[in-house]
Parts: C-alpha cells; structure tokens; sequence
C-alpha cells in the first residue's frame, strides 16, 4: 500500500484548501524559528546572569520579542525553558555572621510598618562571609531599601567593625544634604559598638536594628545577600582575595544595573535611585 499523498489528497482528506495548507506549513516553520530565537536570546541573557530568573527574563526580553513579531505568553517561555532544561534550581544554606552576645547597646526597629516612597529614607545592611581558599572574606553592603540599589560595600579580611565603617563612609559621601535615611541592621557587634554608632549620630541619621534578632526584620539586607551568592555565583570558592573581590564588584553592578526587580515593576535599581533621587 503507497503510504505516500500528494498535497492535492491530503487537501481533500483533510477538507482543506492548498491555500490553507501552505499557510499552515508556513505557520508552523514560523513557530520552530520563533522557538529557537526564543532560546537563543535566553541562552545570551544567561552568559551574562546565569541564575536570573524566566519571569524577569521575559520582561528584559519583550522588546527583542517585538521586534522579531514574537507573540509568547509567560506560560508558553516556562514550556520552552523547562523543555530545553533552562529553569533556574536553587538551594539555600546560610551561614551566621551576627554576634549578638556584646556588650553595646541596642536599638529599637523604627521600620516596622513603614511605607517608603523615595529612596534615601531607609538602609539596610548587613555583613555576609565570601570563601577563599582556606578562609574567608567578609562583604559589607548597605542598600537602599526603596530602590534596591546597593549604595555601598566593602570586602574586607576581618569580621570586624573596619569593614561596616568603610562601607557606611562610602555610602555617606553620597547622600544628599537634607537626607537623614534611617540606618537598619542586625544587633551584631560590628553595628553596635561606639565608632560605627557615633558616625551615625553625628550624621543625625536614626539608628535602627531587629529587636527579636529575627532575619525577617532585615530581610531586604538578607535578601541582597541571597541574590549575590545563588545568583551571582558568590556562593564559590575563589583562589584569593584578588579574585574574590573582583567577582563581587562585577556581582554588584550586574545586580545594580542588569537585574530588574519585580518590587520595581521590573525596572533596575540604579535607575530607580537615579531617576528618584533627581
């Protein structure tokens, strides 16, 4: 039996025009390179950001949709990426960096509740350990919590208070005049001793920390710290500190000015402290 048709049996078959016919066909080659654009352009965003995610990737993405005609829902690009095994797995493991047993005094949080609207009214820091070799390194952020934007850091070789003054000096030579941002941390030594308090005092900046040492109450500084290691591959072991310290500056920016958040309707944390500060 010939199991081979021509187009004008398989038309008929079917109660379907050669017009129709050579529509579909082109439909459907349309959607297999629509498909592999689609791919490609993932496979190029995760060269430079391994570990971002498909929905943020989506909406970096919809201009080179547009301009290439390709119509794909959110459900559609996860069947793609999930098929092509392009999903994002992570595990989580934390490491204490907070010493709380100290003698210093310890603040009350003033941000409960508190509803932000512009950048420079509250920031959030926090100390997280960077493996080297045998040891460690330890990183001092301080973010903005309105716009997401990492205003300042340090990489340091001591879990002491150096490197938080260091990184709160930074921050401070770009605060504008007239902004008295509230300082949140832990209750961690290296925020509450006497030389990082009396800084902050004489900026007149409130002082702020996590009145029941819970992560939750600084959970937008614990939060930075997650999306740098599992997504920013900080979570590694470098040879050195040279190397480890020029990963984190390369984390930082890309973290700054590449990764959108959804808290920010997608938009980057550089601008959004830029464009609001202005």
């Amino acid at each position: 039996m010939n199991s081979h048709f021509t187009v004008k049996q398989l038309c008929n078959h079917l109660h379907m025009s050669r017009q129709n016919f050579y529509k579909n066909k082109s439909l459907s080659t349309k959607k297999e390179v629509d498909r592999k654009l689609v791919i490609d352009l993932i496979k190029e965003q995760r060269c430079i950001q391994s570990e971002l995610g498909i929905r943020k990737l989506q909406n970096m993405l919809v201009d080179n949709f547009k301009e290439n005609s390709i119509q794909i829902g959110r459900d559609r690009l996860f069947d793609i990426a999930r098929e092509e095994r392009l999903l994002i797995k992570r595990k989580r493991k934390y490491c204490r960096t907070t010493d709380s047993r100290h003698r210093f005094k310890v603040y009350k949080n003033l941000i409960k509740d508190k509803v932000l609207t512009a950048p420079n009214q509250v920031w959030v820091c926090d100390i997280t350990y960077i493996r080297v070799a045998k040891s460690f390194v330890y990183l001092a952020l301080i973010t903005d919590a309105f716009s997401r934007k990492i205003i300042a850091y340090n990489v340091g070789e001591s879990l002491e208070a150096v490197g938080c003054i260091k990184a709160l000096k930074m921050a401070l030579k770009s605060l504008p005049k007239g902004s008295y941002p509230i300082h949140h941390s832990d209750r961690g030594s290296q925020y509450c001793c006497h030389d990082y308090i009396e800084i902050l005092t004489n900026r007149n900046l409130p002082v702020s920390m996590t009145e029941e040492n819970h992560c939750y109450e600084n959970s937008k500084a614990e939060r930075v710290n997650g999306i740098l290691k599992y997504e920013y591959h900080l979570r590694e072991t470098f040879k050195n500190f040279k190397d480890a310290k020029k990963a984190i500056k390369q984390a930082i920016y890309l973290y700054n000015n590449c990764r959108p958040h959804t808290a920010l309707e997608y938009s980057f944390p550089s601008v959004v402290h830029e464009t609001q500060c202005a």
